[in-house]
């Protein structure tokens, strides 16, 4: 059986020694890497930790169960406006398994590859299947996303389709039935979510706030009322939904995933009344794929209405205990 230091040479130190990355003084092999952070930037840093059967199940293609944490994790670095540099990867593995690293570790750099980022360290061990990432990325100061800047009266957004990871979770578990077209752009967007990199490019210098959305929309823009100390009020009727979850024709059902479902991996952000306009020129030019679903009013607490009335939700969002 090859060993922590064998394993780590076979699939993840030589491929990342084959393509150097910017600011990388010393990366995978000694006790720690020395990274430069770009001048006049600030280091953006985020950690996830994905289970087997909880975050993914674990006989899931490897390839895709690399993509899905890395992407995630590449997530956060979006929803505060930085730019990918690096990330450490700490694996526990049941056994040592070269099939299913050589599979997770194709995935692993594929993604790597596709958005600029470099491995830089990290561990392996025994134990239940388990992965965690730590990201980081540069962002310019002024420009920052942060979640405390909404006010009152900003618009939210939402960018592309909400509720899609709930409903990609109910095809992987066969609990809900869709055409054969809908269950693989849904399963795309599960193992292959896409973390919002160029929009949020886009819009960080036009919003007031802004997250990403992985526990539900209700429970993420919560935690821009918590830290802006507002409240915020959602047209149910507005929320952007993917022609998969149209083609349910439910509603009800839809909305609920929309709202609650998480694992969605969008961008929840708040724009000022006087820079929509920047905003809208940015969609209509195609630029920009978002939909205004409500705004930032006094208060505490998210509020979701459809056509003016208030509106049920079943849960407000995953709960990790």
């Amino acid at each position: 059986m090859p060993s922590e230091f064998q394993l780590i040479q076979q699939f993840f130190q030589r491929e990342q020694a084959e393509q150097p990355a910017e600011g990388v003084l010393l990366g995978i092999g000694d006790d720690c890497a020395l990274l430069q952070i770009p001048a006049g930037k600030q280091l953006a840093v985020s950690v996830d930790t994905l289970v087997a059967d909880v975050h993914f199940p674990r006989d899931a293609d490897p390839e895709l169960i690399a993509e899905r944490a890395l992407r995630t994790n590449l997530s956060d670095l979006a929803a505060m406006g930085a730019d990918p540099l690096w990330f450490t990867l700490a694996l526990t593995l049941p056994e040592a398994n070269e099939d299913w690293l050589r599979s997770f570790s194709r995935g692993l750099f594929k993604c790597a590859r596709a958005y600029g980022i470099a491995l830089v360290g990290g561990d392996t061990t025994s134990g239940p299947l388990s992965i965690t990432i730590q990201v980081m990325g540069a962002t310019q100061p002024q420009h920052t996303l942060r979640r405390d800047g909404a006010n009152i009266g900003d618009f939210v957004l939402v960018t592309n389709f909400v509720g899609d990871g709930a409903a990609a979770l109910a095809a992987i578990q066969n609990t809900q039935q869709f055409t054969d077209e809908h269950t693989d752009y849904l399963q795309q967007r599960f193992y292959r979510p896409t973390p919002r990199l160029a929009e949020s490019a886009l819009i960080r210098e036009l919003a007031s706030s802004a997250l990403d959305i992985s526990d539900g929309l209700v429970a993420d823009l919560q935690h821009i009322c918590d830290a802006s100390d507002l409240g915020a009020v959602i047209d149910v009727e507005n929320l952007p939904l993917s022609p998969a979850l149209k083609s349910l024709n439910n509603d009800a059902q839809a909305y609920q995933w929309a709202l609650s479902g998480g694992d969605d991996y969008e961008l929840c952000f708040t724009v000022q009344p006087e820079k929509m306009a920047d905003i809208a020129m940015l969609i209509a030019q195609g630029e920009l794929q978002a939909t205004v679903i409500g705004e930032m009013i006094a208060g505490g607490k998210v509020i979701c209405e459809y056509e003016g009335e208030p509106f049920k939700l079943a849960k407000t969002g995953y709960q990790h205990f």
